[in-house]
C-alpha cells in the first residue's frame, strides 16, 4: 500500500509541478493589473497592516521559539501515514481560521484589521506543524527559511511561484551557495516578499472590513488561504521527502 501510495504521490506531484510551470492565463494577467488598480484605491492604514503583519511574522518565525513543538519531528514514518496526519492538521487549521475571519469580519475595520496578525500566526502555526510532519526541524535557520518558501508558493504571483519552485528543487544547493554562515537577509528578499503577499491577499481582505458582509468574506476567504497554504506544503514537502529519500538509496 505504501509503495503505491508513493507512486500515485509522485504522480500528483507532477502534475502539480506541470500547472505551477504553466504561463499566467490573459484572464490571469488582466486581474493582476485590475487588481494594481483597486490596490491604489485602498486606503493607506490597511497596507501598512498587511507590511506590518509580514515583517511581525518573518520576525517570529526566524528568531521565535513560540511554534516551535515540543515533541520531535516524525521519524521512521512511511509518507502515506504523515500526509494522512497532515490532512487532519489542514482541516482543523482551515476550521480555526474561518471561525476567526468570521469573528474579527463582523467588526468592521477596526476589528478586522485585527484579523491580519491574527491569521499570519494561524499560518505559521500550520506550516511548524507541517514541517514537524514531514520530519523536518523548524528550529534550524534552514528550516525557517523553506517555511518561507512554502508561502512564498502559497501568497505569490505565478511568476515568483515559479522561481520558488526552482528554489525548492534545489533546496540543498541552494542553501550551499552562500558563503559563511546563512543568514535570512541574504536568502529572502523582504520587499519582493512582503509585496507578493500584499498583493495576494489586499482586495478579499478589504471586503472583509466591510460591516456585516465582513463577516462572510472573513469566513470564506480565511478558509480558502488555509486551503492554498496546505496545498503549497504538501507538495512542497513532499519534492523534500523524495530528495530524502533519494540521499538514502545513493547512500
Amino acid at each position: 500500500m505504501t509503495e503505491s501510495y508513493e507512486k500515485h504521490a509522485m504522480v500528483e506531484l507532477n502534475d502539480w509541478r506541470r500547472k505551477i510551470s504553466r504561463n499566467p492565463s490573459m484572464m490571469k494577467t488582466w486581474t493582476k493589473g485590475l487588481q494594481g488598480k483597486i490596490n491604489q484605491r485602498i486606503p493607506g492604514r490597511v497596507h501598512e497592516a498587511v507590511a506590518s503583519a509580514v515583517r511581525n511574522m518573518v520576525e517570529t518565525t526566524l528568531s521565535g521559539s513560540e511554534y516551535v513543538a515540543k515533541s520531535e519531528p516524525l521519524e521512521a514514518v512511511s509518507l502515506e501515514e504523515r500526509e494522512k496526519k497532515l490532512q487532519e492538521a489542514i482541516t482543523s487549521y482551515k476550521r480555526t481560521a474561518s471561525i476567526e475571519g468570521a469573528g474579527t469580519g463582523a467588526g468592521g475595520i477596526f476589528l478586522g484589521m485585527t484579523d491580519l496578525p491574527l491569521l499570519m500566526a494561524i499560518k505559521m502555526r500550520f506550516l511548524f506543524t507541517a514541517a514537524h510532519l514531514y520530519g523536518f526541524n523548524p528550529v534550524k535557520i534552514e528550516e525557517r527559511l523553506f517555511l518561507l518558501q512554502v508561502f512564498q508558493m502559497a501568497f505569490s504571483s505565478e511568476k515568483n511561484k515559479q522561481e520558488t519552485l526552482a528554489r525548492i528543487d534545489d533546496w540543498g544547493g541552494f542553501i550551499d551557495s552562500f558563503p559563511g554562515e546563512l543568514t535570512a537577509d541574504e536568502a529572502i528578499d523582504w520587499v519582493k516578499f512582503q509585496l507578493e503577499y500584499r498583493d495576494y491577499i489586499d482586495v478579499p481582505k478589504t471586503l472583509q472590513l466591510i460591516p456585516g458582509f465582513g463577516a462572510i468574506v472573513g469566513a470564506t476567504v480565511n478558509y480558502h488561504f488555509l486551503d492554498l497554504l496546505g496545498e503549497a506544503a504538501k507538495y512542497s514537502y513532499r519534492i523534500r521527502w523524495f530528495q530524502e529519500q533519494d540521499k538514502e538509496d545513493v547512500e
